[in-house]
């Protein structure tokens, strides 16, 4: 096609205008705070044949996986789409990631024509099963973590299917809020048919659905330019899950990346673990998913975020693994596996391309699901999904109470979750001494602690990294361990990472998430920026001592006995890699 360079940057930035239009469309409608308060959702727009080409600035993890759930509607419907159809999914077995990610798929028409879809998903706070929230890491096969929806029309030539809303509310604890946000992602849909319908009107119909194909081909030939500049060869790195709450035994995540003359990745998980028995088993479409964030956090900032860029990368997943499950393996806690995948990748890239790439995060959100009847017999279910730390950075340090860097989310704020459920938060704080020294230390963790107003009420947890650390970078340090309490009757005992268990009122239940991984040699790292880390009491006098050879005195830098004790330790180094 002739492309106009100018029409090609209008069009462009429409489409990403149109796809923040249905998010900020989320926000303001959802009824629940893991919607519109935490923000799992996401909003995108695919071409007329399925694949995708804007998407808002929403849960990165998400959006990978729209190509297989739009295959598996198109595949199931075929041209059995018309005006004022929307279809619903959340089958992680039909492209979908797991049983709460309700995907909306709405076709947008012109001229009698097809022309493109608009993709709402949100995390919902439940879609029944055997626990409420619907996450539990705990449950042993897909049948007892909710209902499971195929590709099913909620709406048909814009009538809507009475049976199916009937269905998904008798099966949900919280009607009300998931109906509320299933009508905020179809408000948000409208939002992206009007301005698709808008654009297609300024520039012609046609017109538009070429500069859609020339867009994914954009993002094929910068990706692949890119790609051609980084080293060849084969790099590996492994993480760890460290158990899925039945046994014991480590769940390792191995990635072997391979970069191609042609400009393309493959990126194998073989030796990876096989499916667990715990729902932390990952679909092949999260996997998918994480795989192209990862690659695509290391790209250009202005490289479109579409499927051109997957197109140049090559997946390889053996069946039946943690990474690609079969029925009826569980996977409502994948989110914890595809966070480390996130780790795993970046580990791998960071030997490719060592200036992009921070130390290890936290190890993903750590999910506090707790539940339980009102006095007017009422449910209540509050799915915290706590946001911690970045790692160290190849030249800042790292961050500490932002989201994850896979994802987009935001801390539920303790004002709302107080407003809406019987819980008191009474601590809402760092974790001291958690952040991996290093030139650049890796943030702090968070610690929160809730206690039960109710009369009773059912806790479940999904924690990790209390025995994989997350890793440091160019010498850095790990970051310090995910811990768990809980206080009852005034003595406090420690938990396990992954546990659902019914708590009596005015328990506290007490978090401590990971912190992050440091980058680069702690001795390197500036004296005055220790100081300013322990004036925010981020860490202790010791912590500065022990890892970073620095001594205060009077509230300042010691300058000679920190050059003291930093010449000692370099010389106990040399001393020992002499020895090794």
């Amino acid at each position: 096609m002739n492309v106009d360079p100018i029409t090609f940057a209008v069009i462009k930035s429409g489409l990403d205008s149109i796809a923040d239009d249905m998010a900020y469309t989320v926000v303001r409608i959802a009824r629940s705070e893991i919607v519109k308060d935490v923000m799992d959702f996401s909003a995108a727009i695919c071409a007329a044949d399925g694949q995708m080409v804007a998407q808002a600035k929403t849960i990165a993890q998400h959006l990978g996986a729209i190509p297989e759930a739009m295959e598996s509607v198109l595949s199931f419907y075929g041209d059995d789409l018309n005006e004022g159809d929307v279809v619903i999914m959340n089958d992680p077995y039909h492209g979908g990631m797991h049983l709460p990610d309700i995907f909306m798929f709405m076709p947008i028409f012109e001229g009698g024509k097809r022309r493109a879809f608009a993709v709402v998903i949100c995390h919902h706070t439940d879609v029944g099963g055997r626990v409420p929230g619907s996450n539990a890491s705990d449950s042993t096969e897909i049948y007892q973590e909710g209902l499971r929806i195929p590709p099913l029309k909620l709406y048909e030539r814009g009538v809507l299917n009475r049976t199916l809303e009937r269905l998904i509310k008798i099966n949900v604890r919280v009607p009300d809020r998931v109906w509320g946000d299933l009508s905020a992602q179809f408000a948000a849909a409208q939002v992206g048919k009007r301005g698709l319908e808008k654009l297609m009107q300024r520039y012609g119909a046609d017109e538009v659905g070429d500069y859609m194909t020339e867009l994914l081909d954009y993002a094929e030939r910068m990706t692949r330019e890119e790609i051609r500049t980084w080293p060849k060869g084969t790099w590996h790195f492994t993480d760890h899950i460290d158990d899925d709450g039945f046994s014991d035994d480590p769940i390792p995540i191995k990635v072997a990346i391979t970069v191609r003359d042609d400009g393309t990745l493959f990126v194998d998980y073989t030796g990876s673990s096989p499916q667990v028995r715990g729902a932390l088993n990952s679909t092949l479409s999260f996997t998918h998913s994480l795989t192209y964030l990862s690659v695509r956090c290391v790209l250009a900032k202005d490289l479109p975020n579409n499927v051109g860029m997957f197109r140049c990368v090559e997946v390889k997943v053996p069946e039946a693994s943690v990474l690609n499950p079969v029925m009826p393996g569980p996977c409502a806690a994948r989110a914890l596996t595809g966070y480390r995948v996130f780790d795993t990748m970046l580990g791998a890239l960071a030997q490719i391309v060592p200036d992009k790439v921070p130390a290890a995060g936290e190890g993903g959100n750590s999910v506090i699901c707790i539940s339980g009847l009102r006095p007017n017999r009422q449910p209540f279910i509050i799915v915290d999904m706590i946001c911690g730390a970045w790692g160290g950075r190849p030249n800042k340090d790292g961050l500490e109470a932002v989201t994850n860097a896979s994802q987009n989310l935001s801390n539920m704020p303790v004002e709302v979750m107080e407003a809406e459920h019987p819980v008191r938060i009474e601590d809402y704080a760092f974790v001291q001494d958690s952040c991996g020294a290093g030139r650049y230390r890796g943030g702090v963790g968070i610690r929160r602690s809730y206690r039960i107003l109710a009369s009773e009420a059912l806790l479940q947890m999904r924690t990790d990294r209390v025995k994989f650390l997350p890793y440091g970078l160019a010498g850095g340090e790990p970051g310090g361990p995910s811990r768990n309490f809980m206080i009852e009757g005034g003595v406090q005992r420690a938990l396990p990472g992954k546990i659902t268990t019914r708590v009596a009122s005015d328990t506290v239940i007490i978090h401590e998430q990971a912190g992050a991984g440091g980058f680069g040699d702690a001795l390197e790292r500036d004296p005055q920026a220790v100081l300013e880390d322990y004036l925010d009491e981020k860490i202790s006098a010791r912590f500065a001592e022990e890892r970073y050879a620095v001594v205060f005195q009077k509230g300042e830098v010691d300058p000679i006995r920190t050059a003291a004790l930093r010449a000692a330790r370099r010389h106990e180094r040399a001393e020992t890699a002499h020895a090794g």
